[in-house]
C-alpha cells in the first residue's frame, strides 16, 4: 500500500522538539521508519486499538486450555509476556495477549509492572491488507460482537485491537475500592438522589463522594499500593505507544470517542510524528478537562430535550405517548411531572404486572432524572421508550419505568452476597467498573475546592447553563472530592500549533448533551490542518444516530486519507419518533448503512 503522510520540516521538528524538552516528565521516544497501528477508544473505561500483520517477535499458540475446559475465556490462564504473545480466545474468534508494561514510564523498573489485556479481531481480507483499524470500547465491548460492524466502516482489510487500560478491566492490577460486591453494594444503599431533590441534598452527596474518595484510596493503598500515582492519561497515551511498539508499528491509526478524544489528543501531543490517521469523536475539551472546570460541557445538552419536545408535538399522539398541543405545553407537562414525584413518588408494588420485584420500589423524582441523563446519550433510540414511561407515571403506574430502568445490563441479583470475589489483581473482567474513570479524571484535573460554598456556587452555575441535565450530573465534579492521590507523571498541555505526521479529523454532534459542537472546534485549533465533520444529530458522540454519510467519511480517511472539506455537514439516517427506514442501498453503501445502524443500536458510550 502506499500510505499518504505530511513529513515534519525542520522549524517543526524544532517546535516538537521544544514542546518535548520543556515537559521534563516525558520519556524518551524511539525513532522508527516504517509501520503503523490504529486505534477507537470509548471514554468510561475500556478502550481499544488496531494492528496488521503479526510481527517477527509475535506468536499465536492454539486454543488455550482453560477454555477447552470451562468454554468460557480465562484471562488468568494467559501468562504476561513483555512481547504479545496471542492466543485465540472466545471461541476462537479473537486473539488474545497480556502485555507486561512498566508501572512508571519514567523510571522503569522490574518489579513495579502492570499487565495489559489486548485482544485482536483478525482482518477479514489480506487483499490490499492496510493492518490496524479502530475498535470499539474496550476487550468486553470487542467481544459482545461490535468488531463486524466497526470493520465494515473502516474496511474489513484492518485487524482491530483492542485492550483494558492499565486500571481497567482485565489489565492488572485494576482500580477497586471496596474488594467485595457485598460491600459495594451496601454502600450503594445509602447514595444520596439528585441533588435538587430536597433540600440539603448537594451537601450530603458532597460528604459521601469524599467518604468513597477516602475508602478507595486507602483499600488501593493496602491492596495495590502506588497504582493511583500512575493511571493518568498520560501513562494510558504511553502504553498505546507501546503497543504499538510491540506490534512492530511506526504510526497508529486511533478513532478515540468521548473519554478516548483526551487520550486521542494526549498521544497525538507527546507523539505527533506517530500519528497515522486519528479521528477524534464526541470531543471532551482539552482545557476543560485538565483544568477541572466541568463547566461548559453541557452547553448543547437542552438543545435535546427541545428537540424531543418539538418531535414529540409533530409525531402525534399514536407515536409519542407523551403528545400534546405544542412543543411548549409537553415542556409545561414534563416539569410538572417532575414537581408531582418530588412530592408524591409512585408506588411499584411487589410482583406487579409481572414484575421480579420482591419488595415494593419508589420511583422518585431522583430516580425519573437519572433515567433522563441516560437517555440523552442515545436520544433517537430512547428518548421515544422515555415518553411512554413518563406517560404511564402521570397515571401513577410505575411498571413501565421499571422495565427501561432494568432492560440493559442490570445488575445481578445475588452479587452482593459474595464476600469477596475477583481481587483488583486477578485479570477478570468485573461486573462492577466505576471505580476506575472518576480516579483516572480527577488524576488528570486540578485539585477542586470541594467546600461547601464552591461546590454549592458550582452546582448553581452549571444549572444556569442547563435546565434538563445539571442537577443530575453534579455529581461528575464532586467525585474528586476527597482525593489526595496525585499523578506522577500528568501531562495537560499545552494544546496548540501541534503539527501531526496527518491531519487529525474531529467529529461533534450539533447536540451533545456531555461533549457539545464548541469542544470540538476548540480541540481542532490546536492541530494545523485538522478538519471539523458537523453530523446533524443529537445525543453523545457520532454513534448516537447513525449516519451513513458520516460512516463513509471515517471510512475514506482511513481508507485512503480523504478528509473532508471544512465544516462539512452529514445528516443522521433517520429522525426521532420515525421508523427507521428500509436500507435500499446495495454493496458497500448497504453494508455501511447496516453496519451504521447496527452501532449506534449496540454501542454504549457514556461519560461519567
Amino acid at each position: 500500500m502506499t500510505t499518504q503522510m505530511v513529513s515534519l520540516s525542520d522549524p517543526d521538528k524544532r517546535q516538537y522538539h521544544a514542546r518535548v524538552s520543556s515537559n521534563t516528565s516525558k520519556p524518551p521516544g524511539r525513532q522508527w521508519t516504517t509501520s503503523f497501528l490504529i486505534s477507537i477508544t470509548v471514554l468510561a473505561a475500556l478502550l481499544q486499538l488496531h494492528r496488521a500483520f503479526l510481527p517477527v517477535t509475535s506468536s499465536v499458540s492454539p486454543l488455550g486450555t482453560s477454555e477447552e475446559k470451562t468454554g468460557v475465556w480465562d484471562w488468568a490462564a494467559l501468562e504476561p509476556s513483555k512481547e504479545l504473545v496471542w492466543e485465540r480466545c472466545y471461541g476462537g474468534q479473537f486473539d488474545c495477549a497480556r502485555l507486561d508494561v512498566p508501572l512508571d514510564w519514567l523510571e522503569p523498573s522490574e518489579e513495579a509492572r502492570v499487565v495489559l489485556a489486548v485482544i485482536r479481531a483478525p482482518a477479514k481480507s489480506r487483499e490490499d491488507y492496510r493492518g490496524p483499524g479502530p475498535g470499539g470500547s474496550g476487550v468486553a465491548w470487542l467481544a459482545e460482537g461490535i468488531a463486524d460492524h466497526l470493520q465494515t466502516i473502516i474496511g474489513d482489510n484492518h485487524d482491530i485491537i483492542s485492550w483494558d487500560p492499565r486500571g481497567v478491566g482485565a489489565s492488572v492490577p485494576r482500580i477497586d475500592c471496596w474488594g467485595s460486591s457485598r460491600k459495594r453494594h451496601d454502600w450503594a444503599m445509602q447514595n444520596t438522589g439528585v441533588v435538587d431533590s430536597h433540600p440539603g441534598m448537594l451537601f450530603d452527596a458532597l460528604a459521601q463522594f469524599d467518604a468513597v474518595s477516602k475508602q478507595c484510596e486507602s483499600y488501593m493503598n493496602t491492596t495495590t499500593p502506588g497504582l493511583l500515582h500512575h493511571i493518568s492519561t498520560a501513562s494510558h497515551a504511553r502504553d498505546m505507544l507501546e503497543i504499538s511498539d510491540k506490534l512492530g508499528f511506526e504510526k497508529v491509526k486511533y478513532w478515540g470517542v468521548s473519554y478516548g478524544t483526551i487520550l486521542g489528543g494526549t498521544f497525538a501531543a507527546l507523539y505527533p510524528d506517530r500519528v497515522e490517521r486519528l479521528v477524534s469523536d464526541g470531543n471532551v475539551d482539552y482545557g476543560d478537562w485538565f483544568a477541572n472546570v466541568q463547566l461548559n460541557y453541557l452547553q448543547d445538552a437542552d438543545k435535546i430535550m427541545e428537540y424531543f419536545f418539538e418531535s414529540c408535538a409533530k409525531a402525534g399522539p399514536e407515536k409519542c405517548a407523551f403528545h400534546d398541543a405544542s412543543a411548549a405545553s409537553i415542556e409545561e407537562r414534563f416539569f410538572k411531572l417532575l414537581g408531582s414525584l418530588k412530592k408524591s413518588p409512585v408506588l411499584i408494588p411487589p410482583y406487579t404486572n409481572g414484575t421480579q420485584l420482591e419488595m415494593p420500589e419508589l420511583v422518585t423524582y431522583s430516580k425519573l432524572q437519572s433515567l433522563l441523563r441516560g437517555c440523552l446519550y442515545k436520544p433517537i433510540e430512547k428518548l421515544p421508550q422515555l415518553a411512554a414511561v413518563m406517560a404511564a407515571l402521570e397515571r401513577k403506574d410505575g411498571v413501565p419505568y421499571y422495565q427501561m430502568a432494568n432492560e440493559d445490563d442490570g445488575p445481578p441479583m445475588l452479587d452482593f452476597c459474595a464476600v469477596n470475589e475477583t481481587l483488583p489483581t486477578v485479570p477478570e473482567i468485573p461486573r462492577h467498573s466505576d471505580d476506575a474513570f472518576p480516579a483516572i479524571m480527577c488524576a488528570d484535573g486540578e485539585p477542586i475546592d470541594a467546600s461547601p460554598d464552591s461546590i454549592l456556587a458550582y452546582a448553581k452555575a452549571l444549572q444556569r447553563i442547563s435546565r434538563y441535565a445539571a442537577a443530575s450530573n453534579v455529581h461528575s465534579k464532586l467525585s474528586c472530592a476527597g482525593r489526595r492521590a496525585r499523578p506522577r507523571w500528568r501531562f495537560a498541555g499545552p494544546f496548540g500549533g501541534i503539527q501531526t505526521s496527518f491531519p487529525v479529523l474531529f467529529v461533534g454532534n450539533i447536540a451533545d448533551n456531555v461533549t457539545p459542537l464548541r469542544s470540538a472546534r476548540s480541540n481542532a485549533a490546536a492541530f494545523p490542518g485538522a478538519v471539523v465533520l458537523v453530523q446533524e444529530s443529537y445525543g453523545h458522540c457520532s454513534l448516537a444516530a447513525p449516519s451513513t454519510c458520516t460512516a463513509r467519511a471515517i471510512r475514506d480517511y482511513f481508507q485512503h486519507g480523504v478528509l473532508p472539506d471544512p465544516d462539512t455537514r452529514c445528516a443522521q439516517d433517520y429522525e426521532m419518533f420515525e421508523e427507521p427506514p428500509e436500507i435500499s442501498a446495495t454493496g458497500l453503501e448497504g453494508d455501511i448503512a447496516r453496519a451504521v445502524r447496527e452501532l449506534s443500536r449496540r454501542a454504549h458510550v457514556a461519560m461519567w
